[in-house]
């Protein structure tokens, strides 16, 4: 099985769950969405969003848009939807329909919040092609805020979810050391044509579209911070010549959750790795 270095930092940590000093927290269920759109020399470019150091899960880190489920992301009344059912997606993300239609909804809800794109339109063939003015942002803001439901929000604007411009990535648990834990299903998404990304996250301190190999690249030169699902899901993605094959690639993916287990080096106090599931061993074996 490959295995992915530690950063030494998390070390001290991992032990004390190791040795049954502390025990792991009950994970929260969350989404997020890999969005891409064409590199202007090949491949795709990644959306990165950077943690604010201050965020008590991940801060500092690069990572794509995304968070926990919301209670009212399982609230289906009058929803339009297009694309895979409910029983599909969940057949897709090892769940049942209600968990997978909740993630579904908060992958969409979570990449309106964060980037200020919208994976909705006003049929099951248009996407919204403008959402950047004051009563979306107001919508957008409410949505952060938790003042607004999603499905209300969507019901209002008598929009329909386009579920079929999503595409099942991976699924990660977070390692038991880690104080805040989640179960987390990755997307992958193209920009929708005449959207575009804005810097709008509370909890973000800066944005990026970053082309997904010099985004690895960038990481392993200690130029920005990413958690190892991060840093693979980039590493997959720049396999493939493209955003449209990446959803290709992912469009009839089943994925099953994984989650990291902490390996120390007997010849060295202060290493540890994480193991990796079985699919990154080849990826990192043909890795450039």
């Amino acid at each position: 099985m490959a295995r992915v270095q530690l950063p030494a930092a998390f070390v001290e940590s991992a032990r004390a769950f190791t040795t049954g000093e502390k025990q792991p927290v009950e994970p929260r269920n969350a989404a997020t969405v890999v969005l891409l759109r064409p590199g202007r020399t090949g491949g795709s470019e990644v959306y990165l969003l950077r943690r604010q150091t201050s965020m008590a899960f991940a801060g500092g880190m690069c990572v794509f848009p995304g968070g926990g489920v919301d209670p009212r992301d399982f609230d289906d009344h009058d929803v339009r939807w297009a694309g895979p059912d409910a029983a599909t997606w969940a057949h897709r993300l090892g769940t049942d329909e209600a968990t997978a239609r909740a993630l579904v909804c908060a992958a969409v809800r979570e990449t309106f919040e964060e980037s200020g794109v919208l994976l909705a339109g006003e049929s099951a063939e248009t996407v919204v092609a403008d959402v950047t003015g004051e009563d979306w942002e107001r919508d957008r803001a409410s949505l952060e805020g938790r003042e607004l439901a999603f499905t209300d929000f969507l019901e209002r604007r008598g929009l329909v979810l386009r579920t079929d411009l999503l595409a099942p990535w991976r699924a990660w648990l977070t390692p038991e050391f880690e104080p805040r834990r989640y179960r987390t299903w990755f997307f992958a998404a193209v920009l929708p044509e005449g959207q575009r990304t804005r810097d709008v996250s509370t909890e973000s301190d800066a944005v990026a579209w970053l082309p997904a190999l010099d985004a690895v690249a960038q990481a392993d030169a200690e130029q920005i911070l990413m958690l190892p699902p991060t840093w693979m899901t980039c590493l997959e993605v720049a396999q493939h010549p493209g955003p449209d094959d990446v959803l290709a690639a992912g469009s009839d993916r089943t994925v099953e959750m994984f989650v990291p287990e902490l390996v120390e080096d007997p010849d060295d106090a202060e290493g540890a790795t994480l193991t990796t599931p079985p699919w990154m061993q080849e990826l990192l074996e043909r890795r450039p």
